[in-house]
């Protein structure tokens, strides 16, 4: 079977648009002065960038990631998307996950104005959304199966892919409202800051295994 890793999949595929449809900084409903209104507390110039980092990473939870020790060495993301801590003066509650599309981050709010902050790729052009979604489902090493209009483009595609480290979605996913978008793991974190997806959330493996492990079913998703 040829390798699915070396096809570049877009492992999600948009066919239920979410509340607001797709959302640019400039007119979407919930972009520009709504991030920083999050992020900080108040909407001020919209030049303004996300928080700076502060202090150091935190310790992932999770120990147990020997099955990725199998996977391939691949390019690794620019320093600015690896996972760190900064401040957050926000409106949104502990557990709260914000995903910042244009600049490439989700955070995850924590106690005492703080947030873990994460690089992820998002949407390409044609494929980026907003809204306000819950975890409806979480998944450990998902399998995944390519859905007819996806196999309509790429009949070279599997009909389906059991999980594990070559599988597209990763070593986890967190599925989002009745859609098919989903916050997944990739076997390419060399496409981490970039705008590459059928309208999914990607993170390394490392991270989505750090943010499996904190948040719970029921958890609020804002996507920006």
């Amino acid at each position: 079977m040829r390798p699915v890793r070396a096809l570049i999949l877009p492992a999600c595929l948009a066919l239920f648009p979410l509340a607001g449809g797709p959302a640019s900084a400039a007119n979407g409903e919930l972009g520009g002065g709504f991030l920083e209104l999050l992020l900080t507390g108040s909407a001020g110039p919209s030049h303004m960038s996300a928080p700076a980092p502060v202090a150091q990473s935190p310790a992932q939870p999770l120990q147990q990631t020997a099955a990725l020790a199998d996977s391939p060495v691949e390019a690794q993301p620019a320093e600015e998307f690896r996972r760190q801590i900064v401040d957050y003066s926000g409106a949104e509650g502990p557990g709260t996950i914000i995903i910042d599309t244009p600049n490439k981050f989700l955070f995850l709010v924590q106690p005492g104005g703080k947030a873990i902050r994460y690089g992820v790729g998002v949407g390409r052009p044609g494929f980026e959304w907003s809204g306000v979604k819950s975890i409806t489902r979480m998944a450990e090493w998902p399998g995944w199966t390519p859905p007819p209009e996806m196999m309509l483009r790429r009949p070279d595609l599997p009909a389906h892919m059991d999980g594990g480290p070559e599988n597209p979605l990763g070593a986890r996913a967190l599925y989002l409202g009745s859609s098919l978008y989903r916050i997944h793991g990739t076997n390419e974190p060399q496409t981490i800051g970039l705008n590459m997806s059928s309208g999914c959330i990607r993170m390394m493996n490392e991270d989505v295994i750090d943010l499996f492990n904190r948040v719970h079913v029921g958890a609020k998703v804002i996507v920006i």
